[in-house]
């Protein structure tokens, strides 16, 4: 069974996930944590549960979602994982937040530690992820699938009754209407979503209501 602690991290409150089964190994989902409260919220969790963290998962390259890799970089030796597709974005982090906030970054950032695969399945513990391209958000979107579990840690594609914008540089609406008719709407009914703002769904929820996917 899968341990899941979220943080609403940021001045866009995004959600970071820390997931981890009875062996205590745990990956970091989309690190959002900007100030040092936030730093020390996420590692001293780690610490308090005995944590071992295996990756640093990035659903999608921007800047919200990417804000505490550094932190983790320095603390537990991890460099992101993300897709290549995203890999213009994920890597200028303090231009693309100066560019949203208007305030300077001051940190430097490690790059990428490696680009998804096709077919990609993250594992660690006794579980597995399971990578899913969702672009439309974002060129390199994707959503972290758990089949055992029935959960997916959907990013910036869907939200409970709603879905990302696709106005910034790289997205694409059709491509984000195909995402979800494609892939989302493919996944098990009882699926629980864990989105990147916002509270929990499910797929049979997002279904029946969200007028994106009616």
């Amino acid at each position: 069974m899968l341990n899941i602690k979220t943080f609403a991290f940021n001045l866009l409150q995004e959600n970071t996930y820390v997931v981890s089964d009875d062996t205590l190994d745990c990956v970091i989902i989309d690190c959002g944590a900007y100030y040092d409260d936030e730093r020390k919220a996420l590692t001293d969790y780690i610490s308090s549960q005995g944590l071992k963290p295996r990756h640093l998962l990035a659903t999608h390259g921007h800047w919200d979602h990417n804000l505490g890799n550094d932190t983790i970089y320095k603390t537990y030796g991890l460099q992101v994982e993300a897709a290549k597709e995203d890999d213009f974005i994920i890597t200028d982090i303090p231009r693309n937040f100066q560019s949203i906030i208007g305030a300077p970054l001051r940190r430097q950032y490690p790059a990428v530690g490696r680009f998804f695969g096709p077919n990609e399945t993250i594992r660690f513990g006794h579980h597995s992820l399971q990578v899913l391209k969702t672009p439309g958000h974002s060129p390199g979107s994707v959503v972290f699938y758990c089949a055992e579990e029935h959960i997916a840690f959907t990013g910036d594609t869907l939200f409970r009754m709603s879905v990302g914008r696709t106005d910034f540089e790289g997205g694409s609406y059709e491509a984000l209407m195909n995402s979800l008719a494609n892939v989302l709407a493919k996944l098990p009914s009882e699926t629980v979503i864990l989105p990147g703002h916002g509270p929990q769904s499910t797929i049979a929820d997002e279904l029946r209501y969200n007028p994106y996917l009616a």
